[in-house]
Formats: C-alpha cells, structure tokens, sequence
C-alpha cells in the first residue's frame, strides 16, 4: 500500500456548497502530506489516484461510510497541495469542510507512489481531533 492518510475537507459554508456543487465551481478540497508534494513536485492541474478508505463526520468524530472506492482526482489550478473534491463525490458522501478523509494515495500523475511501501503519512488526522466543536450539516442541493 503507498501513502495512506487521514486529512480534514477543507471548504466553504454547506450554504456555498450547495450553490457551488449545481454550478461545478470547486467547492471542498483537501491538502496532500508535505512529504509528498516535495517529493513528486506536484504541480498545479496535476492528477492524483488512489482510494477512499473513509468518510468520518466531524460532528460525531465517527465513521460515516466505508465506501474502498477508487478516485481519479485533480488538484486545483492555483496550488499543487489543494486536491479538489468532485461535486458527485460532494454529494454521493453528503460532504462539508467539517468532514475527514481516510485515503490511500496510489499514484500521482501516472508515478507509483512508494511501490511495494506502506508509508503512513505525517498529516495522519488523530482520532481524538475528529469530533469538532463547532459543524454546520450538510445542505443538499
């Protein structure tokens, strides 16, 4: 397994999401481990690969699917951290930015990350972090 990690959705109000999904304009995203953005210079527009392991609500800091789906994703054309969330995926797992992911990051561009390595990432979310004190629900659209 490559690099798998836990990271937090980053985003607008469910309000703005709900607009921005209909329209397709980004919405939620998420930021890669430093390691691996320093290692493959990941670019903006660049693609990524692997699987959703995990969806946790940060209003309750537990498990909300367990969907091992696979994603062909892109990062956003400003930055080569921020991956951008697809609307189907935003409302498929009914997302806002007070939601974790729990991912395996396979490839980056076509290139194998860590082939034959299982290499937890440094942004690993603590389970004792994942229930928010503050979340708005999700607004569907």
């Amino acid at each position: 397994m490559p690099a798998k990690c836990r990271v937090g959705v980053c985003g607008f109000d469910p309000m703005l999401v709900k607009g921005y999904v209909k329209t397709g304009f980004r919405a939620l995203w998420w930021h890669i481990p430093d390691e691996i953005y320093e290692e493959f210079k990941v670019k903006p527009n660049d693609n990524i690969s692997g699987k959703i392991l995990k969806v946790y609500a940060g209003k309750t800091g537990q498990a909300t699917h367990e969907p091992n789906e696979t994603f062909h994703w892109k990062f956003s054309r400003e930055s080569g951290l921020a991956v951008l969330l697809p609307p189907e995926i935003i409302t498929k797992y009914e997302l806002t930015e007070f939601h974790f992911l729990e991912l395996v990051i396979d490839t980056i561009n076509e290139q194998p990350v860590y082939p034959g390595e299982e290499k937890m990432s440094t942004k690993w979310w603590p389970e004792d972090k994942m229930k928010l004190g503050f979340t708005l629900d999700y607004i569907p659209a």
